[in-house]
């Protein structure tokens, strides 16, 4: 079985573009791999961070994967800082990159540009992920499009080791999720529904309460036009409600335009707000149960041990063949 991995960042609050764009993804794809999903907190702090906040959030995250249908039983389910040896292999990966190669990365050129005062770490930061892949000889990485050049580069990172030292990564490949949604902002369907995004009215968290699901799709920028039909130019945002209601139902687009052909905007945001109430209902059900018990350290426990041991002995073969140590 081939091993994919996978993590997301604990920058902000989980939404449902996270879920419907990224953890729905990993509920299905846990059944066909053997997959390890970590939360990559030393990745959070290349921004400033409330500590508080950020211990908060990860067990936070945690729980809700679980509620999300993440089976710990299929999936390793792990926390970055916990293993000491992500940073130590950065740091060797780093030695092993080039300046260019890290500043044609895409976050680190937007910040640079918009002359924002950023981190060391923002800089360097894609041989930490590299780190994060290759010690555990993943087959798959989960991308979108504005992450696939990470994936790349790791893989030169690899070639050019392997090259220099022999044998030593597995080469991995980027997976671009089949059907993946892009979720956009409620307020402004022109950017991404973002964990981290200032506006509130534009974003609705997994743990938002019924009132505020119902009151931020009611309150969603549509048009004039009064006609519901997918057209992510002319009507991005009936588009984006439409894919919405389509990723929650399980249906496809085309279907959904259908059902909603002869219907008026309000009866159609209603429906929208049904079905993502009704789901995050329950998903917050779930995850009542699990972030009051016990459940979050043994699984993370377990994780931690079996990945240490995993990268133990990865890092051991690197540290090796370059020379470190007696």
């Amino acid at each position: 079985m081939e091993r994919l991995l996978t993590g997301l960042k604990p920058s902000g609050e989980l939404t449902i573009g996270s879920y419907l764009g990224s953890i729905k993804q990993m509920v299905e794809y846990q059944n066909e791999y053997e997959t390890f999903m970590f939360v990559p907190d030393l990745h959070a702090i290349t921004v400033s961070q409330d500590p508080q906040e950020l211990k908060s959030r990860i067990r936070k995250n945690i729980a809700l994967y679980i509620a999300c249908g993440i089976n710990p039983e299929k999936v390793t389910l792990y926390i970055q800082s916990e293993n000491l040896y992500h940073a130590n292999l950065s740091w060797i990966l780093e030695c092993n990159s080039y300046f260019g190669e890290m500043s044609r990365m895409t976050q680190f050129k937007d910040k640079h540009s918009k002359g924002e005062n950023i981190t060391t770490g923002l800089f360097t930061y894609p041989a930490l992920m590299a780190s994060d892949i290759l010690l555990y000889d993943a087959d798959l990485v989960p991308v979108g499009k504005d992450q696939k050049q990470h994936v790349e580069l790791a893989r030169n990172i690899a070639e050019r080791f392997n090259s220099k030292y022999g044998e030593t990564f597995k080469v991995p490949s980027g997976l671009i999720p089949k059907t993946g949604a892009k979720i956009k902002d409620l307020v402004d369907p022109s950017k991404k529904m973002s964990k981290s995004e200032e506006n509130y009215k534009g974003t609705i968290l997994l743990l938002d309460s019924e009132k505020d699901i119902r009151k931020k799709i009611m309150s969603a920028v549509t048009d004039s036009d009064n006609k519901i039909y997918f057209d992510e130019e002319n009507k991005p945002g009936i588009s984006n409600l439409l894919t919405i209601y389509s990723s929650f139902k399980g249906i496809n687009i085309k279907e959904s335009e259908k059902i909603f052909e002869n219907s008026n905007y309000g009866t159609f945001k209603k429906e929208v707000a049904d079905v993502v109430a009704t789901k995050l209902l329950e998903i917050q059900e779930k995850y009542q149960n699990i972030i009051n018990s016990d459940l979050i350290d043994k699984i993370l426990d377990e994780g931690r041990d079996k990945t240490i041991k995993l990268a133990k002995e990865k890092y051991e073969i690197v540290r090796k063949k370059i020379g470190l140590g007696r």
